[in-house]
Protein backbone atom coordinates (compact mmCIF):
# COMPACT_ATOMS: atom_id res chain seq x y z
CA UNK A 1 0.00 0.00 0.00
CA UNK A 2 1.52 3.30 -1.11
CA UNK A 3 0.10 5.18 1.89
CA UNK A 4 1.95 2.88 4.29
CA UNK A 5 5.09 3.32 2.20
CA UNK A 6 5.05 7.06 2.91
CA UNK A 7 4.14 6.50 6.55
CA UNK A 8 7.21 4.29 6.94
CA UNK A 9 9.53 6.55 4.94
CA UNK A 10 8.68 9.56 7.11
CA UNK A 11 9.09 7.45 10.25
CA UNK A 12 12.50 6.19 9.15
CA UNK A 13 13.75 9.65 8.15
CA UNK A 14 12.84 11.17 11.54
CA UNK A 15 13.76 8.43 14.03
CA UNK A 16 12.56 8.46 17.62
CA UNK A 17 14.96 7.36 20.36
CA UNK A 18 12.44 5.03 21.92
CA UNK A 19 10.28 2.71 19.83
CA UNK A 20 7.87 0.07 21.09
CA UNK A 21 6.13 -2.14 18.52
CA UNK A 22 2.66 -3.43 19.40
CA UNK A 23 0.87 -5.54 16.78
CA UNK A 24 1.62 -3.19 13.88
CA UNK A 25 1.52 0.01 15.92
CA UNK A 26 4.76 1.79 16.79
CA UNK A 27 4.79 3.94 19.93
CA UNK A 28 7.51 6.57 19.53
CA UNK A 29 9.08 8.90 22.05
CA UNK A 30 11.96 11.40 21.96
CA UNK A 31 11.64 13.71 24.93
CA UNK A 32 8.55 15.43 23.54
CA UNK A 33 10.51 17.19 20.78
CA UNK A 34 8.53 17.18 17.50
CA UNK A 35 5.21 15.40 17.08
CA UNK A 36 6.69 13.21 14.39
CA UNK A 37 9.05 11.53 16.87
CA UNK A 38 6.56 11.53 19.74
CA UNK A 39 3.45 9.93 18.34
CA UNK A 40 1.86 6.59 17.57
CA UNK A 41 2.32 5.27 14.04
CA UNK A 42 -0.83 3.09 13.86
CA UNK A 43 -0.46 0.72 10.91
CA UNK A 44 -2.46 -2.46 10.56
CA UNK A 45 -5.62 -3.79 12.19
CA UNK A 46 -6.01 -4.25 15.95
CA UNK A 47 -8.35 -6.78 17.53
CA UNK A 48 -9.60 -4.31 20.14
CA UNK A 49 -9.16 -0.71 19.03
CA UNK A 50 -10.30 0.81 22.33
CA UNK A 51 -7.79 -1.26 24.30
CA UNK A 52 -5.02 -0.36 21.85
CA UNK A 53 -5.70 3.36 22.26
CA UNK A 54 -5.78 3.05 26.06
CA UNK A 55 -2.47 1.19 25.96
CA UNK A 56 -0.96 4.04 23.94
CA UNK A 57 -2.36 6.62 26.37
CA UNK A 58 -0.70 4.79 29.26
CA UNK A 59 2.62 4.70 27.38
CA UNK A 60 2.72 8.49 26.95
CA UNK A 61 1.27 9.26 30.38
CA UNK A 62 4.17 7.31 31.86
CA UNK A 63 6.55 9.67 30.09
CA UNK A 64 4.72 12.85 31.01
CA UNK A 65 3.68 13.49 27.40
CA UNK A 66 0.31 13.95 25.69
CA UNK A 67 -0.84 11.01 23.62
CA UNK A 68 -0.55 11.84 19.91
CA UNK A 69 -1.43 9.74 16.86
CA UNK A 70 -0.08 10.23 13.33
CA UNK A 71 -3.03 9.33 11.12
CA UNK A 72 -2.24 8.74 7.45
CA UNK A 73 -3.76 6.73 4.64
CA UNK A 74 -2.36 3.51 6.07
CA UNK A 75 -3.76 4.03 9.57
CA UNK A 76 -5.91 1.41 11.25
CA UNK A 77 -9.48 1.60 9.86
CA UNK A 78 -11.88 3.37 12.21
CA UNK A 79 -9.13 4.89 14.34
CA UNK A 80 -9.58 8.52 13.35
CA UNK A 81 -13.28 8.51 14.17
CA UNK A 82 -12.65 6.80 17.49
CA UNK A 83 -10.02 9.35 18.47
CA UNK A 84 -12.33 12.22 17.55
CA UNK A 85 -15.06 10.68 19.71
CA UNK A 86 -12.59 10.44 22.61
CA UNK A 87 -11.90 14.17 22.38
CA UNK A 88 -8.67 14.14 20.39
CA UNK A 89 -8.23 17.33 18.40
CA UNK A 90 -7.00 17.38 14.80
CA UNK A 91 -3.64 19.10 14.26
CA UNK A 92 -1.27 19.90 11.39
CA UNK A 93 -2.98 18.48 8.28
CA UNK A 94 0.00 17.63 6.08
CA UNK A 95 0.56 16.75 2.43
CA UNK A 96 3.07 14.24 1.09
CA UNK A 97 4.31 15.44 -2.31
CA UNK A 98 6.47 13.53 -4.78
CA UNK A 99 8.47 14.14 -7.94
CA UNK A 100 10.50 12.06 -10.36
CA UNK A 101 14.18 12.95 -10.05
CA UNK A 102 14.71 12.20 -13.74
CA UNK A 103 12.26 14.98 -14.58
CA UNK A 104 12.98 17.41 -11.74
CA UNK A 105 16.77 17.54 -11.67
CA UNK A 106 17.49 18.65 -15.28
CA UNK A 107 15.34 21.74 -14.75
CA UNK A 108 17.22 22.84 -11.66
CA UNK A 109 20.18 25.19 -11.94
CA UNK A 110 22.50 27.20 -9.73
CA UNK A 111 20.45 30.32 -10.42
CA UNK A 112 17.64 31.62 -8.31
CA UNK A 113 14.03 31.63 -9.46
CA UNK A 114 14.60 34.74 -11.50
CA UNK A 115 18.02 33.86 -12.90
CA UNK A 116 20.87 36.36 -12.67
CA UNK A 117 23.60 36.18 -10.07
CA UNK A 118 23.52 32.82 -8.32
CA UNK A 119 24.80 34.36 -5.10
CA UNK A 120 26.44 32.22 -2.39
CA UNK A 121 27.24 28.61 -3.21
CA UNK A 122 24.95 25.88 -1.90
CA UNK A 123 27.06 23.75 0.40
CA UNK A 124 26.20 20.16 1.28
CA UNK A 125 27.63 18.44 4.35
CA UNK A 126 27.18 15.04 5.98
CA UNK A 127 26.32 16.55 9.37
CA UNK A 128 24.47 19.65 10.58
CA UNK A 129 27.03 22.18 11.79
CA UNK A 130 26.26 24.90 14.30
CA UNK A 131 25.46 27.43 11.56
CA UNK A 132 23.03 25.04 9.84
CA UNK A 133 21.31 24.26 13.12
CA UNK A 134 21.15 27.94 14.08
CA UNK A 135 19.23 28.74 10.90
CA UNK A 136 16.86 25.77 11.11
CA UNK A 137 16.14 26.21 14.81
CA UNK A 138 15.55 29.95 14.44
CA UNK A 139 12.76 29.16 11.97
CA UNK A 140 11.35 25.84 13.19
CA UNK A 141 12.47 25.67 16.81
CA UNK A 142 9.16 25.32 18.65
CA UNK A 143 10.46 23.22 21.50
CA UNK A 144 12.38 25.63 23.72
CA UNK A 145 15.46 23.92 25.11
CA UNK A 146 15.00 20.88 22.86
CA UNK A 147 17.58 21.88 20.26
CA UNK A 148 20.03 19.17 21.30
CA UNK A 149 17.28 16.56 21.21
CA UNK A 150 16.18 17.72 17.76
CA UNK A 151 19.74 17.48 16.46
CA UNK A 152 19.99 13.95 17.84
CA UNK A 153 16.80 13.03 15.96
CA UNK A 154 18.14 14.47 12.70
CA UNK A 155 21.47 12.68 12.98
CA UNK A 156 19.84 9.34 13.79
CA UNK A 157 20.07 8.40 10.09
CA UNK A 158 22.52 9.35 7.31
CA UNK A 159 21.48 12.58 5.60
CA UNK A 160 22.75 15.49 3.53
CA UNK A 161 22.59 19.00 4.99
CA UNK A 162 22.39 21.82 2.45
CA UNK A 163 22.95 25.46 3.34
CA UNK A 164 23.22 28.93 1.84
CA UNK A 165 25.37 30.66 4.42
CA UNK A 166 23.33 31.84 7.39
CA UNK A 167 20.17 32.39 5.35
CA UNK A 168 18.61 29.08 4.31
CA UNK A 169 18.97 25.34 4.92
CA UNK A 170 17.50 21.98 3.94
CA UNK A 171 18.00 18.28 4.68
CA UNK A 172 17.89 15.30 2.33
CA UNK A 173 17.58 11.67 3.43
CA UNK A 174 18.58 8.83 1.06
CA UNK A 175 16.14 5.92 1.39
CA UNK A 176 16.79 3.49 -1.43
CA UNK A 177 14.84 4.57 -4.51
CA UNK A 178 13.42 7.47 -2.49
CA UNK A 179 15.04 10.71 -1.35
CA UNK A 180 13.24 12.59 1.42
CA UNK A 181 13.39 16.38 1.73
CA UNK A 182 13.10 17.87 5.22
CA UNK A 183 13.90 20.99 7.26
CA UNK A 184 13.52 23.50 4.43
CA UNK A 185 13.91 26.84 6.20
CA UNK A 186 14.85 30.42 5.32
CA UNK A 187 15.36 33.24 7.80
CA UNK A 188 12.73 36.00 7.37
CA UNK A 189 14.98 38.62 5.78
CA UNK A 190 16.20 36.14 3.14
CA UNK A 191 12.84 34.96 1.82
CA UNK A 192 11.54 35.47 -1.73
CA UNK A 193 15.08 35.50 -3.09
CA UNK A 194 15.08 32.06 -4.71
CA UNK A 195 16.99 30.38 -1.89
CA UNK A 196 14.49 27.55 -1.37
CA UNK A 197 14.52 26.70 -5.07
CA UNK A 198 18.33 26.61 -5.18
CA UNK A 199 18.58 24.49 -2.03
CA UNK A 200 15.96 22.07 -3.26
CA UNK A 201 17.66 21.80 -6.64
CA UNK A 202 21.00 21.02 -5.00
CA UNK A 203 19.44 18.39 -2.75
CA UNK A 204 17.56 16.74 -5.61
CA UNK A 205 20.77 16.57 -7.66
CA UNK A 206 22.55 15.04 -4.68
CA UNK A 207 19.78 12.49 -4.24
CA UNK A 208 19.98 11.45 -7.86
CA UNK A 209 23.75 11.07 -7.55
CA UNK A 210 23.10 8.72 -4.62
CA UNK A 211 20.96 6.51 -6.85
CA UNK A 212 17.49 7.68 -5.83
CA UNK A 213 14.76 7.76 -8.48
CA UNK A 214 11.96 9.57 -6.67
CA UNK A 215 11.84 12.45 -4.20
CA UNK A 216 9.22 13.16 -1.59
CA UNK A 217 8.62 15.90 0.95
CA UNK A 218 6.03 16.80 3.55
CA UNK A 219 4.43 20.22 3.89
CA UNK A 220 1.51 21.43 5.99
CA UNK A 221 -1.65 22.22 4.05
CA UNK A 222 -1.60 25.73 5.53
CA UNK A 223 1.82 26.54 4.04
CA UNK A 224 0.49 27.75 0.70
CA UNK A 225 3.69 29.55 -0.25
CA UNK A 226 5.85 26.44 0.04
CA UNK A 227 3.21 24.32 -1.68
CA UNK A 228 3.17 26.68 -4.66
CA UNK A 229 6.96 26.49 -4.95
CA UNK A 230 7.01 22.69 -4.81
CA UNK A 231 4.23 22.44 -7.39
CA UNK A 232 6.14 24.75 -9.69
CA UNK A 233 9.16 22.48 -9.39
CA UNK A 234 7.15 19.41 -10.39
CA UNK A 235 5.95 17.98 -7.07
CA UNK A 236 2.40 16.64 -6.87
CA UNK A 237 0.30 15.48 -3.92
CA UNK A 238 0.58 11.73 -3.33
CA UNK A 239 -0.73 11.36 0.21
CA UNK A 240 -1.94 13.06 3.36
CA UNK A 241 -1.71 12.67 7.10
CA UNK A 242 -2.61 14.59 10.23
CA UNK A 243 -2.17 14.30 13.95
CA UNK A 244 -4.74 13.60 16.63
CA UNK A 245 -3.73 15.11 19.96
CA UNK A 246 -5.36 14.15 23.23
CA UNK A 247 -7.05 17.16 24.82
Amino acid sequence: MISQTFDRLVDQAWPAFERVDRDGWTLRAAGGVTRRANSVLPLGARADLEDAVEEAEEFYAGRGQPCVFSVGGGATPGLDGLLEARGYRLADPTLVMTASLAEAVPERSGKGAGGGDAGPEVRIAAAPGREWTDVWWSVDGRYGSGRGTATRILTGVPAAYASLGEEAVGRGVPQGEWFGIYCMASVPHARRRGHAERLLGALLSHGREQGAEQAYLVVTEANTGARALYERLGFTVAGRYHYRVRG
